[in-house]
């Protein structure tokens, strides 16, 4: 008798694993496609818009400098502005679209938004969708008749820029475990960029006070940022594979401050060149490294598109220093990184197009939040 009913729990006991195993599977899928997709959709995804915004400006400047070029006006005819004005209002309905979902998000899944604030990548990208706005206010395809309204669109996007600014700013230099080299990475000079973009925008409205001022904070946290990252101590080594694309903002940072100091000063003059030069001298460094994204080339990822923004930064930059100096050389190379900003963003406008059903998908676990509440 004992030895029939031990080998009958036997049996039981391996059926129940093989039970376990289905239903484990089961359960998996399940859990996968019950999760809304606004858990999914963290502030990276505000990527797509920054580069969105960066593209219709880069067609803006482009066509203004191309009327103005008898050179460059002979060898392509014009650049069409329907194509500018398609640009844009996609852009607008995008960035719309998504600041939509993610006020969804912060309403009802409020934990995971404070869960990414506390994320060291994650809080980062809070700066995305301001940055965002300002550029969509700077290409804005018609004149505003009233600049007082104008001023106060700019008030409601820099002061959430600001606020996170005191915010994490200051966690730098008080909170031991927020200290600059444990949590420093490449995606930090994001908060620097969303100071320097608005400085850009606050010269163009001739608030020349604000802009020093905002220019101020952004460029002393980005030489600060900078030395940092370059010293690769131990907390800044820390970004996986998936999100090297992130490192293209290294190129981003000092193409906005040439911009914001030429807006400011009135002149592409020489600290603009030395800054400019600066991010062609970063972008031919990582150019030169394809290596270094192979890992994170192999699947798709919204992290791709961190290499699109940063060159169509460096290509206004470049747009404005072949302004200024009106030579072969410097035509050349704004055509060059211009083509090759649109080819880019043109790529991976395709490549999310394809893979819409990966846009939102579990594999993002760098900064899949769910996990963390």
């Amino acid at each position: 008798m004992g030895e029939q009913v031990f080998e009958s729990t036997i049996k039981v006991t391996i059926s129940d694993d093989d039970n376990n195993i289905t239903k484990d599977h089961v359960t998996k899928k399940s859990t996968s496609s019950n999760i809304s997709p606004l858990t999914k959709l963290h502030a990276g995804y505000f990527r797509i818009s920054l580069s969105l915004g960066g593209q219709t400006l880069l067609w803006k400047v482009l066509t203004q400098h191309l009327d103005k070029s008898q050179t460059l006006q002979h060898k392509f005819h014009s650049l069409p502005s329907t194509t500018f004005l398609l640009l844009w209002w996609i852009s607008l309905c995008t960035l719309m679209l998504l600041s939509f979902l993610y006020i969804l998000r912060c309403i009802f899944h409020f934990k995971l938004v404070k869960s990414e604030f506390l994320h060291p990548i994650g809080v980062n990208y809070l700066f995305a969708p301001w940055i965002s706005w300002l550029l969509l206010l700077q290409s804005i395809p018609f004149t505003i008749p009233n600049l007082d309204s104008c001023q106060f669109v700019w008030w409601i996007f820099v002061v959430p820029v600001v606020i996170l600014d005191v915010k994490i700013y200051g966690q730098w230099f008080t909170t031991e475990k927020r200290f600059l080299s444990m949590v420093a990475n490449p995606t930090s000079q994001l908060s620097v960029l969303g100071n320097l973009v608005g400085a850009w925008i606050a010269s163009k409205m001739e608030w020349k006070e604000s802009a020093i001022c905002i220019f101020t904070l952004g460029l002393t946290h980005y030489l600060v940022v900078f030395v940092t990252l370059y010293q690769r101590l131990s907390g800044s080594n820390r970004l996986p594979a998936m999100l090297r694309p992130t490192f293209f903002l290294f190129v981003a940072a000092p193409s906005m401050a040439s911009l914001a100091w030429a807006s400011i000063s009135g002149d592409f003059d020489m600290p603009c060149r030395m800054l400019f030069f600066l991010s062609l001298f970063l972008f031919t460094s990582l150019v030169c490294r394809p290596a270094l994204f192979k890992k994170s080339m192999r699947k798709f990822n919204v992290a791709w598109w961190a290499y699109s923004f940063p060159l169509t930064f460096l290509a206004l930059a470049s747009a404005q220093y072949a302004h200024q100096v009106e030579g072969h050389v410097a035509n050349g190379l704004m055509l060059l990184l211009s083509a090759l900003s649109v080819l880019v963003f043109v790529g991976l406008t395709v490549s999310t197009a394809l893979n819409l059903d990966m846009l939102l998908s579990d594999h993002d676990r760098y900064l899949n939040f769910t996990k963390r509440t």
